[in-house]
């Protein structure tokens, strides 16, 4: 199936029909009902999951291959969302050609970085790549600021020219006329799905995404790029030159990350400083490490977990914990109000903490690794199921 095995070709079917089906399957409880707080099934929402899974796919591609560790990874999500924006202000709101530049600019830039910070390897590397991304955050925060708008942000005006704007064009980000935050309500019984323009084109960005990755791993290239992880000296030992390779695969990503930030802005067409700060970069690397750096699924699984967290779990607050305890006696239910308090509202970074503490501790190999356990251990059992049920039935004398 398009050029993939058995296996990856039903990982891949997995995947889309996850995509497709996100606007229900993420909308399991009812409007209204006292679990619809854990809804996640609203465009804004899962635009962002499919965003940030496209962002650390591409990061996964070099971090998960060849082990090099990059800290500066948001410095070409923001270099993508400028000039996406800047693409909005100058020439229309159509999608296209901001989406187009913004990975072009993304992938010249992260040739300029890659190119200096691959002379060094391990720790080092990191923090070159850290450096030149917070360089780039003071940048755009202060010094480019007719470029960038400083801290303000960047944004679309209506006296810019947007000289390729028809009359009838839709005056906020649209893919030929069709309007990227258009929608459809669909009611069944107690639930309410939407279904949105943004939300599938970014979709189908994603799987088109997790497509190429998926070639990449499987290719001569991506070989190549784990015998770099593997043993780089040997390699150098045996005449191999592995710069070229490590720079290919360091644009490849950072053109990856230029797609997200050129969607991050087609979904609202205004950027600031903020996503290339040092902390971006950390919430990149926390993703990859959650889901499963080296394996296909574990980025999207990282992002998604991360991203629901972010705006679901932290909306929680007192009323809500009282609402869910208050058929317990009041004393109890004031302990676990109180016990809970920390973790919920502006205390997510706490359960996102303690989350990300037990899968490195226990799950070295992400979240992937342990449903790979979970799987292992179904099989063993029944593979000694089958074993038992075997000897009792050559059992002589029945």
């Amino acid at each position: 199936m398009f050029g993939l095995s058995g296996r990856d070709a039903t990982l891949f079917v997995i995947v889309t029909v996850m995509v497709l089906a996100a606007p229900i399957l993420l909308n399991p409880f009812p409007e209204g009902s006292a679990l619809s707080q854990f809804n996640a099934g609203y465009p804004a929402l899962m635009q962002r999951f499919v965003i940030f899974g496209i962002l650390v796919i591409g990061f996964n591609i070099l971090f998960g291959l060849t082990g090099y560790l990059s800290f500066g990874h948001a410095a070409f999500l923001g270099v993508g969302s400028y000039a996406a924006v800047w693409m909005f202000k100058l020439l229309s709101y159509n999608i296209v050609p901001a989406i187009l530049l913004s990975v072009l600019v993304a992938g010249l830039f992260s040739v300029l970085i890659g190119y200096i910070c691959l002379r060094r390897s391990g720790i080092y590397f990191s923090i070159l790549t850290l450096a030149f991304a917070q360089m780039s955050y003071a940048l755009a925060y202060s010094v480019l600021t007719p470029i960038t708008n400083g801290e303000t942000g960047l944004q679309v005006y209506t006296n810019d020219p947007q000289m390729l704007a028809a009359p009838g064009d839709p005056n906020v980000p649209h893919l030929f006329g069709w309007e990227m935050n258009a929608s459809t309500d669909l009611f069944f019984g107690g639930w309410k799905f939407t279904f949105e323009t943004g939300y599938y084109l970014c979709g189908i960005l994603l799987l088109l995404s997790f497509y190429l990755a998926i070639r990449i791993f499987r290719s001569p290239f991506g070989i190549m790029l784990r015998a770099i992880k593997t043993n780089q000296n040997r390699l150098h030992y045996t005449g191999i030159a592995t710069r070229p390779y490590m720079l290919a695969a360091f644009v490849i990503s950072g053109m990856y990350a230029g797609l997200a930030g050129g969607l991050l802005a087609a979904m609202d067409p205004l950027t600031g400083a903020e996503r290339m700060f040092w902390t971006a970069s950390g919430e990149i690397v926390v993703m990859a490490i959650l889901g499963g750096a080296g394996t296909l699924i574990g980025p999207v699984l990282g992002a998604g977990i991360i991203k629901y967290m972010e705006n679901i779990v932290s909306k929680i607050n007192d009323g809500v914990l009282e609402l869910w305890f208050s058929a317990l006696p009041e004393g109890v239910e004031n302990a676990f109000v109180w016990l809970l308090h920390p973790f919920i509202g502006k205390g997510w970074n706490l359960t996102m903490g303690l989350v990300f503490m037990l899968v490195v501790i226990f799950l070295p190999g992400g979240l992937v690794d342990g449903g790979r356990r979970i799987g292992r251990l179904f099989r063993r059992r029944r593979r000694t199921g089958d074993a038992a049920s075997t000897t009792t039935e050559r059992q002589p004398g029945e």
